[in-house]
């Protein structure tokens, strides 16, 4: 049997799923509100990572629904809603725009 490492936050019902897979999984549960928010932080960017990656529409959708979820606990954490969010966006939008006129910056001189 391979040993495999991870330390990397997982959903909920993972640990259940590699069990009935035959495989032993050792977790364990973030100590504190800072250790969460640092794995937090991580999963955002790895999900964003494979978002990235993605070229396929049906797993482009899968990928944008991890984003959103690890988000969703995001906000829920530091006690925010996404309407807070939302109105932060607002703000940046009217300030600096938002991304749907399609700008590549190539360069300033």
């Amino acid at each position: 049997m391979s040993v495999k490492s991870y330390d990397k936050l997982v959903r909920d019902k993972i640990p259940d799923i590699i069990k009935k897979a035959g495989v032993e999984p050792v977790i364990r549960v973030a100590k504190d509100l800072e250790e969460y928010l640092v794995y937090l932080k991580k999963k955002v960017v790895e999900e964003a990572k494979e978002l990235n990656q993605e070229t396929n529409i049906e797993k482009l959708k899968k990928e944008i629904a991890d984003v959103v979820e690890v988000l969703d606990n995001l906000i829920s954490t530091l006690d925010l809603t996404w309407q807070d969010i939302d109105v932060v966006r607002e703000e940046k939008n009217h300030q600096r725009g938002s991304f749907k006129d399609k700008i590549i910056l190539i360069e300033t001189k």
